[in-house]
């Protein structure tokens, strides 16, 4: 097993070997080109935050925790270039918990990359720790991309073809998984107003085996200002350590239709199969036997469509109504959804949120999920609100037994924030809750302090 501190020398070496070498080639793209390329490499932006939370738990037995937290959230990304020149991009968490003794402070790294854009801006090289949003889920890595794309002087659509392979990293904590590989590579074509279609594969190697092998599809097509259409998919061309089938195993679609500036409808369906695939293939390399139910996974579907219509200038209603599956071994829940949104409520200022989401659970009785929020601006640079919710369940994982509901239709929170931009750079947050069912209560508090660069 890697220790925490090795993966995070290497990334850093990574890191300041390849900001090293962008900034190397600074000069020289100056004295090619006679323009001040150098300033590429200062932040587009950069964002620096601090924040502490604290929270204190009385259960129905009387019995009392604590739990605090500090986090600082720092991250910085450069101007991205159309033509030749240097990019960079960090994002990263540090916490600690000072009344939790056996919990170790935590850093989580997100992005901390390096790229150089060669050949007029078509040929990207980028190091390091990143994110891949062309691919969704699967996109993490921590390695290096190559891409290239059509040249960005062309107007109308251009096509982008880039392949990257690496090692996977922590998603919580800084460093990488253990013995796991990824790689892979993309097609893209990019349109005018966001348009984007996606095709990528994505290989994870555990070990010796195969984790996953997984073809991506994203899309997004917006069709002037009446209809975005956005869909993106995952299928596994086999299942998990050559075990069990492969197939679809998430599809997603979203679509919205405005007709009028009054008037619109949106659709939604969610489908997937949620499988463990690195439980299931660390349990074949150790020789273990994997149950029929693991490789089968738990099915969720849901199915929506939602109305909303604008009453008059400021004041929306919306109504929807869907149905949910969230086993194979379960019934459709109905859930039926209406409520009244408004910015600025007849002139006032204020502005409301109203929604419930009722559920149907034959042969038990139903339940109502309730969110009212009302906020107003206080002079030009604070706005508050508050907040008041029900909530219908609770979703508890184990890892040895999978996914358990706790059903609690009593649970109630009542909270308040406030938002202070006490410059033009430095904002400050506070958020007060207090959430009570029949099993505990709970008093929470956040305060947040953000400087943008």
């Amino acid at each position: 097993m890697m220790t925490n501190t090795t993966p995070i020398r290497r990334l850093l070496l990574i890191w300041g070997s390849l900001l090293l070498a962008g900034l190397a080639g600074v000069p020289c793209a100056f004295a090619q080109s006679g323009t001040p390329q150098a300033s590429a490499a200062l932040p587009r932006w950069a964002r620096v935050s601090f924040f502490a939370q604290g929270a204190a738990t009385t259960s129905s037995d009387g019995s009392t925790s604590t739990f605090s937290e500090l986090v600082t959230t720092i991250a910085a990304e450069s101007s991205r270039r159309e033509d030749a020149g240097f990019e960079y991009r960090f994002d990263g968490r540090f916490g600690a918990y000072p009344s939790s003794e056996e919990r170790d402070p935590r850093v989580s790294i997100y992005d901390a990359y390096v790229a150089r854009r060669f050949a007029g801006g078509r040929l990207l090289v980028k190091g390091g720790q990143m994110w891949l949003n062309d691919l969704g889920a699967l996109g993490s890595v921590g390695g290096g991309l190559v891409e290239y794309r059509r040249s960005p002087e062309v107007r109308g659509s251009r096509w982008r073809i880039g392949a990257f392979g690496g090692v996977e990293p922590r998603i919580l904590r800084a460093g990488y998984v253990s013995g796991i590989r990824k790689y892979g590579g993309y097609v893209a074509l990019d349109g005018d107003g966001a348009r984007k279609h996606v095709l990528g594969y994505v290989n994870v190697r555990n070990g010796s085996l195969t984790e996953r092998s997984v073809v991506t599809f994203t899309n997004y097509i917006p069709v002037r200002q009446s209809l975005f259409l956005y869909q993106a998919a995952e299928v596994d061309l086999a299942g998990p350590g050559g075990q069990g089938s492969g197939g679809l195993t998430y599809f997603f679609a979203n679509t919205r239709v405005s007709p009028s500036r009054a008037f619109d409808v949106q659709v939604t369906y969610h489908r997937g199969r949620s499988i463990d695939a690195r439980t299931i293939t660390d349990e074949i390399l150790h020789g273990r036997p994997v149950t029929s139910k693991a490789l089968e996974g738990y099915l969720y579907e849901s199915a929506s469509a939602r109305v909303t219509v604008e009453i008059v200038r400021g004041l929306r209603v919306f109504a929807g109504y869907g149905l949910d599956t969230n086993d194979t071994d379960t019934d459709p829940v109905d859930r039926i959804t209406f409520g009244v949104f408004s910015s600025n409520l007849f002139g006032t200022g204020i502005d409301v949120n109203v929604s419930d989401h009722r559920y149907n659970r034959p042969p038990r009785a139903s339940y109502d999920s309730w969110f009212v929020s009302v906020g107003r601006s206080v002079g030009s640079k604070c706005y508050v609100s508050g907040e008041y919710t029900t909530s219908l369940s609770i979703l508890h994982y184990v890892q040895t037994a999978g996914i358990t509901i706790e059903t609690r239709p009593q649970t109630r929170r009542l909270g308040g924030s406030a938002l202070v931009h006490l410059t033009r750079s430095m904002s400050l947050v506070l958020n007060v809750d207090h959430t009570r069912d029949d099993a505990y209560t709970e008093f929470r508090f956040l305060a947040g302090l953000t400087y943008r660069l």
